[in-house]
């Protein structure tokens, strides 16, 4: 079982930074490749980046290469998301997910490949 809270959420202005944080617990999570999602209103959730358990891995959707980063402290248990240059079409619920049956170096961009996720963090990004 891996359990999973975001935070680091908030109204923005457009060109601004965040950092959102995904507090894992469980004793999988070391082993769980992780994903950040995002769901804006009236859309479908979308896939943003992804990085395998071992952490030598990551991907990024199109849409927030070079401007989205993510990464992972084992010994803090917790994924990151930074965000830079945030735009007004980063408004969304973000989601952090954990697939808790991954391969070493394997990262995931559907949301069907996660079988835990947590409860979602809104991040408003103004003009």
């Amino acid at each position: 079982q891996v359990q999973l809270v975001e935070s680091g959420g908030g109204l923005v202005q457009a060109g601004g930074s965040l950092r959102l944080s995904c507090l894992a617990s469980g004793r999988t999570f070391s082993s769980s490749a992780m994903g950040w999602f995002r769901q804006a209103p009236g859309k479908e959730r979308e896939f943003v980046a992804a990085i395998s358990w071992s952490g030598s891995s990551t991907a990024y959707a199109d849409s927030v290469k070079g401007r989205f980063t993510i990464s992972r402290d084992r010994v803090q248990n917790t994924v990151y998301l930074r965000i830079n240059s945030l735009k007004p079409e980063d408004t969304a619920v973000y989601y952090c997910a954990a697939n808790s049956r991954a391969g070493f170096v394997n990262t995931y961009s559907s949301p069907h490949q996660y079988d835990y996720w947590g409860q979602g963090t809104q991040v408003t990004v103004s003009s």
